[in-house]
């Protein structure tokens, strides 16, 4: 190509790509690096295609968009009705919108920093352009860990489905190894493009689960007499009473259990990670990347405010987490049944991106094979089969540990999800406007702004992890909190 910014050996691939068409050189234009990595900037004029010399892109707007939904909303919004009754209403929603905000800002600056190196292939790669090798490999450990853990949390959710539908007929181990094998099995197709379309039934299932918990909690109200916490309200109010919609926080939650509601909204903006795998599968990423990102973030924001809203104030304090629990009776069964679509595509897009960062660093590094990534042989299909089998597994060991749904989503977002979704976002600007932060008033406060986001994204990831650590743990030795790890219990009451 013509600008080597990547550390990798593409010389054997610059002829044809392997569906034939021939390779689009990167425009022409380069200038001095003004970055501190001394990488030379490549100056995309939004002219044109850059090819991965690792497959043809074949994603267009529409279909990313779909994928970009199907990443972020999912898991995430199930938490939100719990979150208003904890933090409360008015801090609940300007917390939703507030991260929905700085989530799309985020989401824009990845498009920057690709129209700058378009051969990145991932957030790794941008950590290595970034940082060098010492980078790279803390980036590359930390991303498959977080993409591990949200993986997790998807068999957590579906495992406490099956309970509810099942009215807890296994073990819950083995309802957290039923949906790990369907995961499994989705994510071996090695293209992407595949769950484009997994992402039209992903959103309808999402969209029909939360309308039918809608319409049960307003036809007959919810479970008052439910098993949620002991059979009382979620922080122990007691059964049978008023339905109670709280403005501001709520005496009965301590502060860590406040602050862990908080790293859940976060949780609910994770895919930003995900989202440079998805734009190397693009037609033409300059165009359409930045459309799809306002697409889903006009849908998917009011769409969590709504939905957390609507249900909190037809639920109170007898709204659970998962949210779709908070309906009464058949309505709460149903509404799982029809969210798995949802959860397998979260399972689906978040583990193949895993899973294809793993895959091209054995084949770059390990077997330095000589052929394109994308061949179908023996050779690669039984690397990228081990490397999905070793990745489900570890999922599936970690919904054990953490079985639970609030607990292992705020832990993902204080190790992970802060630093992919907002810190590292905002370094990234920091590291292509390198030099130029001061040169106007508006970078300057673009820099102040940014800098600022990456100390709040360190404070979120101290603060957090302690708090929620601590309340997992708390939870565990109470000898009557049925929580343990590898439990056949019901996680559904957890």
């Amino acid at each position: 190509m013509a600008h080597a910014v990547q550390q990798r050996d593409y010389s054997s691939d610059l002829d044809h790509s392997q569906n034939g068409h021939e390779k689009h050189a990167v425009p022409s234009g380069e200038s001095k690096s003004s970055t501190p990595g001394g990488y030379p900037d490549v100056v995309d004029t939004n002219q044109g295609e850059v090819f991965d010399p690792y497959g043809g892109k074949k994603l267009g707007m529409i279909r990313t968009t779909l994928i970009f939904f199907t990443n972020q909303v999912g898991i995430g919004i199930l938490s939100l009705p719990s979150m208003l009754h904890t933090i409360g209403l008015i801090p609940g929603i300007i917390t939703i919108i507030g991260f929905g905000v700085l989530a799309t800002y985020t989401a824009y600056i990845l498009i920057q920093f690709y129209r700058r190196y378009p051969t990145i292939r991932d957030v790794v790669d941008v950590g290595r352009i970034m940082g060098g090798r010492t980078l790279e490999i803390i980036v590359g450990i930390a991303h498959v860990l977080n993409l591990c853990l949200i993986c997790a949390s998807a068999n957590v959710t579906l495992s406490i489905a099956l309970n509810t539908m099942t009215q807890h007929a296994l073990c819950t181990v083995g309802f957290i190894g039923i949906p790990m094998i369907m995961c499994w099995l989705l994510c071996m197709p090695r293209s992407l493009n595949f769950a484009g379309w997994f992402g039209i039934p992903a959103t309808i299932s999402i969209f029909t689960a939360v309308f039918i918990v809608i319409i049960a909690l307003a036809v007959g109200g919810p479970d008052y007499e439910g098993v949620a916490n002991g059979g009382g309200g979620y922080w122990g109010e007691p059964v049978n009473e008023a339905l109670q919609m709280r403005l501001g926080p709520n005496p009965a939650a301590t502060m860590n259990q406040q602050f862990e509601s908080v790293l859940n909204v976060a949780f609910a903006y994770a895919g930003n990670q995900a989202f440079i795998t998805v734009m190397c599968e693009m037609r033409n990423p300059s165009k359409d990347y930045t459309p799809a990102i306002i697409w889903l973030n006009v849908i998917a924001v009011p769409m969590y405010v709504i939905v957390a809203c609507v249900v909190y104030s037809l639920s109170g304090q007898y709204v659970v987490s998962p949210a779709l629990g908070s309906a009464p009776g058949i309505a709460s069964k149903v509404a799982y049944g029809i969210l798995f679509p949802t959860l397998l595509g979260s399972g689906l897009v978040f583990g193949h991106t895993a899973i294809k960062y793993m895959y091209n660093v054995v084949m770059d590094n390990i077997i330095k094979t000589t052929h394109r990534l994308t061949d179908n042989n023996p050779l690669v299909w039984g690397v990228w089969l081990v490397i999905g089998t070793l990745f489900w597994v570890v999922a599936f060991l970690l919904a054990n540990v953490i079985p639970v749904f609030g607990s292992i989503l705020a832990i993902s977002s204080a190790l992970f999800v802060t630093w992919f979704t907002f810190g590292m976002a905002n370094a990234q600007w920091i590291f292509i406007n390198w030099g130029q932060q001061f040169i106007n008033w508006k970078k300057a406060l673009l820099s102040i702004f940014n800098w600022f986001m990456i100390l709040a994204s360190a404070f979120l990831t101290v603060f957090g992890l302690y708090t929620s650590i601590s309340d997992l743990n708390a939870r565990v030795q109470d000898p009557d909190d049925p929580l343990k790890v590898f439990t056949c219990a019901d996680n559904s009451l957890f």
